[in-house]
């Protein structure tokens, strides 16, 4: 098969065989839990008229070549041979003459940043359990928009000026994607795949703890191969990441590479996901035992 072919494929129904059904369908746009990496929240939208697919918690998109090579990691031309094979061929897509297949997929637009003041996201703070002083230091309320309707949430930027952002219904993010470095000219980094489990260590630590610690949010674990020279110019890496598949991989080849500097600091949170799910469960009152 060759890639003009290829691109003609139906994207959705090549998720269908896969296994991946989708979560929800609102017109055009199906949302699935990202074949991608683990998530509770479904981030992996494809436009179908369009025939594309976007995955908020990676950052990137493309048509069916592009998630082909992704999620089978293989090279454009294994793929295609993939594709050949017996069961493995899609249907093909029908694209409708219409004015919006022309138009380039969906995306979010920044329309203002300001303090966080909306009760609705006060609240969803709290049910976090994660202090609104401490959460103004770092986050802020943005205003967007996507598909023409106006939204707001809970915006973390970061180094390249994108934003990531939540609520109690989503969680997506504004392009750039990239990772947060906090630098407090600090000789150890602690390190987080989200701003939540980033504010609840803040939370749950002590001020001398915190003044001597540079953190790192990677905001998708997409990044962390990337961040490996940051992580590793720190004497110590105290690695917070969460406990699912992709949480284990990262700690296993961090502690592979170097176990005198990389600390897994999941002991504490073990029975559950991520340091916010644990902390939402045990309390404001509980302070971390960090290893030495």
């Amino acid at each position: 098969m060759n890639i003009r072919d290829a691109k003609k494929l139906d994207l959705v129904d090549y998720l269908t065989r896969l296994g991946f059904k989708p979560q929800r369908v609102s017109g055009n746009q199906y949302w699935y839990h990202s074949p991608l990496h683990d998530e509770k929240t479904p981030s992996f939208k494809v436009n179908r008229l369009m025939n594309k697919w976007y995955d908020f918690g990676e950052g990137k998109g493309g048509n069916i070549i592009d998630f082909g090579v992704a999620f089978h990691k293989q090279t454009v031309s294994d793929f295609l041979h993939r594709l050949d094979g017996p069961g493995q061929k899609p249907v093909t897509h029908h694209q409708k003459s219409s004015k919006a297949a022309q138009e380039q997929e969906d995306s979010i637009k920044i329309n203002a940043v300001k303090p966080i003041h909306s009760l609705p996201l006060i609240k969803y703070l709290r049910d976090r359990r994660i202090p609104l002083p401490l959460a103004q230091q770092f986050l802020q309320e943005v205003n967007y928009s996507l598909r023409d309707k106006n939204y707001y949430a809970l915006g973390f930027r970061n180094d390249q000026g994108g934003y990531e952002l939540r609520n109690q219904y989503i969680k997506a993010s504004s392009s750039p994607k990239a990772s947060t470095f906090i630098d407090q000219e600090a000789d150890r980094v602690a390190v987080f795949e989200g701003f939540f489990d980033f504010l609840s260590h803040k939370a749950i630590t002590d001020a001398q703890t915190q003044q001597s610690t540079n953190y790192l949010i990677l905001n998708s674990a997409s990044f962390f191969e990337q961040q490996l020279p940051r992580m590793q110019q720190h004497q110590q890496v105290n690695l917070f990441l969460d406990n699912d598949t992709t949480g284990n991989k990262m700690t296993a080849a961090a502690l592979a590479l170097d176990p005198n500097r990389f600390n897994d600091q999941r002991e504490l949170y073990k029975d559950y996901n991520d340091l916010n799910a644990w902390c939402q469960h045990q309390g404001k009152s509980v302070r971390m035992q960090q290893k030495p």
